[in-house]
């Protein structure tokens, strides 16, 4: 495992004031995918940007391209972990990412990528699969996060390596994150891919 390095005082100290805290400081390798369920609210932004700077975790995250062009706007994007996306790129949203990613190991640079693959606040009965191919054409481990609001904690200590096969790993992240809570119980749907 590889220790983050050391996080913000202040966000821990933020986290604290509101019952947080943060389990897990360690990765098991340089790039990877984190999944982060259930997605049930508003707040899990504010909390996940908190743990970000708690853990010393330069996570990113996929924004359209076309967000970096504006002046003060796209800065601040980079400087949050924003990843620019064409859509529009012949390779398509997951084989972009896979090459920054790539490009990132020949550098031996960190690269994380986090997404809420259930895609809404809302309840949905799928997760969307970019970001599962993502981790399974970069060859890369995946970190099964979750805002558990029944203990106010937030998890990061589950990475799993993926066989390719999704009814198989789907069928473990389910059994991995199994009890966890979201804000809005009633909001979290089943942990299954988008066909």
């Amino acid at each position: 495992m590889i220790p983050l390095p050391p996080g913000s005082r202040f966000a821990r100290w933020v986290m604290g004031l509101f019952g947080w805290k943060v389990q897990g400081f360690a990765l098991p390798a340089l790039q990877g995918v984190v999944l982060v369920y259930p997605h049930t609210s508003n707040w899990d932004f504010p909390i996940g940007l908190l743990s970000k700077w708690n853990m010393g975790f330069k996570l990113k995250f996929w924004a359209k391209d076309s967000l970096f062009k504006l002046p003060v706007f796209g800065h601040w994007m980079r400087a949050v972990g924003g990843v620019p996306v064409n859509r529009r790129a012949a390779s398509g949203l997951v084989g972009e990412t896979v090459a920054q990613m790539r490009r990132a190991r020949e550098r031996g640079e960190q690269f994380w990528l986090i997404v809420a693959p259930e895609g809404t606040r809302a309840y949905t009965d799928s997760w969307k699969s970019g970001a599962y191919w993502v981790a399974v054409e970069a060859k890369v481990p995946v970190a099964l996060a979750a805002f558990d609001y029944a203990t106010r904690t937030v998890v990061f200590t589950e990475f799993v390596e993926l066989s390719g096969d999704p009814d198989k790993d789907f069928a473990l992240f389910a059994q991995v994150l199994q009890g966890r809570q979201g804000k809005h119980p009633q909001q979290a749907g089943p942990i299954r891919l988008r066909r």
